[in-house]
């Protein structure tokens, strides 16, 4: 019984002792500032009276520059024309004389297929049309001498010297041979037309490009079978190339035909190559809800490539001079664009013309509401609200809001204002 009494003991003076050194380790529930008053973080005033200090700001002064609304397209680019060179004949192919990256001229033969065949086909077809040629002047021999007899059978029966049916004869005799040599001309008309055909088959034999360009792929090599179906080599133009991108339904009217383009490929970083607009599809994708848009672009050098991924810069509206601020000084407040300005103590609410402020005491700043224009980068153009030369906030304008005291970052209050936050105590933590 005894010894349970020492445990319960030793084990109340143990609690004790946590719960003294745990009161004795908690600090202060607030720090003490100068003069007893409490420090409150961020506050502007509170109950025991703190005053958020003034806020370290830059400035930037309203100028006036050049700006441009531009549109940024992705897509990919593709040549002027890419033909699949397929021969109109069928048959083995005797010879290739093309490989990759080759360039070639429209009407270059780039392949052959085997012609022994169809040469004597031709050559038979010749035979037969000389054959019809010798049978039209034989015709017209028999036709000439039926002539001669009919003009003398006619002569005849008009002096009553040769029967009717002698005469009926011969003028019979003269139509059939007007009836033969119709036939004759007819047959070589035929054997003409069946050399000609042939000739075409035969110089069909031989596989041309159809464009100026560059052969992109071979398909087929030499004693491989060719068919009407099936290409022999892909050649592609690419004196000048296309981008193709897709227009949003809001910037299609912005973007008519014959928009100057500026276009920008991986491959050569940095440079831009200049194109234009030249067709903008009249229907959009139901699916994407864009329209599709070409862009031409001059590839005299052949730089560029079909396949290549480019950015397109479209130039849609551009002013020579006009009013801009930083994108950092344009803030939004209760739904409305504007800039702020700093103002000295006691000073009237400032007019567009601000002065550039001084490095002295805090200033207060004023909200000035501005009605904005193009966008180009980091500079905003302003319309209406602030005029050229006056100072604006860059660099802390979003956390400001009117009538807030300011400073100049870089003045004597600037950095107080800094080393306080250097120097300020943190809140305890457990």
């Amino acid at each position: 019984m005894r010894k349970r009494v020492v445990i319960v003991i030793v084990a109340l003076l143990a609690l004790a002792g946590v719960v003294v050194y745990n009161r004795s380790s908690d600090p202060p529930a607030t720090q003490s500032g100068a003069g007893g008053q409490a420090y409150q973080p961020g506050g502007r005033g509170g109950p025991g009276g703190g005053v958020r200090p003034p806020m370290p700001v830059e400035f930037a002064q309203v100028e006036r520059k050049p700006v441009a609304d531009q549109i940024v397209l992705v897509g990919n680019l593709i040549g002027e024309a890419t033909v699949q060179v397929v021969p109109r004949v069928n048959g083995r192919l005797q010879s290739v004389s093309v490989k990759l990256a080759d360039p070639v001229r429209r009407g270059q033969v780039i392949a052959r297929v085997e012609d022994s065949e169809i040469r004597e086909q031709v050559r038979q077809a010749e035979a037969s049309y000389q054959v019809a040629q010798a049978s039209i002047r034989q015709r017209e021999a028999d036709l000439k001498l039926a002539k001669t007899n009919l003009d003398r059978s006619r002569s005849l029966y008009e002096r009553q010297l040769l029967p009717q049916q002698t005469f009926d004869d011969m003028q019979a005799r003269y139509e059939a041979a007007q009836a033969q040599i119709d036939l004759a001309r007819a047959q070589f008309e035929q054997a003409k037309a069946r050399l000609d055909e042939l000739k075409i088959t035969l110089s069909n034999t031989l596989i041309v490009s159809p464009v100026d360009g560059f052969v992109a792929k071979r398909f087929l090599d030499p004693g491989a079978f060719a068919s009407t179906n099936a290409p022999v080599a892909a050649v592609v133009d690419i004196s000048r190339v296309r981008m193709i991108a897709n227009l949003v339904e809001r910037d299609v009217r912005r973007v008519p035909v014959g928009t100057i383009a500026r276009v920008e490929v991986d491959a050569f970083p940095g440079e831009q190559f200049k194109g234009h607009v030249s067709r903008v599809a009249p229907v959009f994708d139901p699916a994407t809800r864009t329209a599709e848009m070409e862009v031409e672009i001059p590839n005299q050098a052949f730089r560029l490539k079909p396949g290549m991924y480019a950015r397109v810069q479209l130039t849609v509206e551009s002013r020579a001079n006009a009013l801009t601020v930083p994108r950092a000084a344009l803030v939004t407040l209760d739904g409305k664009n504007g800039v702020f300005v700093a103002v000295k103590p006691d000073a009237p609410r400032p007019a567009a013309t601000t002065s550039a402020p001084g490095q002295g005491p805090a200033m207060t700043a004023r909200f000035l509401p501005v009605e904005v224009g193009i966008r180009d980068g980091d500079a905003i153009e302003i319309t209406s609200g602030v005029a050229e030369g006056a100072q604006v906030i860059t660099t802390g304008s979003g956390a400001l809001k009117d009538a807030d005291r300011i400073v100049a970052a870089g003045s004597s209050q600037g950095r107080e204002r800094e080393n306080g936050r250097a120097g300020r105590p943190a809140e305890s933590t457990r």
